[in-house]
């Protein structure tokens, strides 16, 4: 009958101390979603981005994607990205969607531009780079390499 007491004592310990390094590591890891002003952009293929996904600028994360849609009348994806309002982005700068290596996360990789206007909230970012599937790259290799041999 005395155990019973401190074993509830023990285990509401445990479960404060698991609850701690749940947050802690949650901060950490850099789960959470980039707030700041949106911005969207096109794209013909996404090729495994998903909601959540990072948004980075010279490999630092600058944002998160929020939303993902197809357009009806084009068939384009539209992704919208929330980006940290501390990044003014000119308005010619590129978004393309590449990957973690080959198997890895995808996410976008912003490739900033030299114009004196910057994006606001709620613009769309004209300069794209869809994501090149392994089978896109091998069939720009082998064309190169045929139309190479045939010259």
């Amino acid at each position: 009958m005395n155990k019973r007491p401190v074993e509830t004592i023990m285990g509401i310990v445990v479960l404060v101390v698991a609850a701690f390094f749940a947050y802690f590591a949650y901060n950490v890891s850099d789960l959470q979603v980039v707030k700041g002003y949106n911005v969207s952009a096109r794209f013909l293929k996404v090729g495994g981005l998903t909601t959540g996904s990072d948004v980075r600028l010279n490999g630092i994360k600058i944002g998160t994607v929020i939303a993902q849609s197809l357009d009806n009348q084009d068939y384009t994806a539209d992704v919208k990205m929330s980006l940290s309002s501390d990044i003014k982005l000119p308005i010619d700068s590129e978004a393309a969607i590449v990957g973690d290596g080959l198997v890895g996360d995808k996410f976008i990789k912003i490739i900033p531009g030299h114009s004196k206007e910057f994006l606001k909230d709620g613009d769309t970012m004209q300069n794209t780079k869809d994501f090149k599937t392994l089978e896109d790259m091998v069939g720009e290799i082998i064309f190169m390499v045929t139309d190479n041999a045939s010259n």
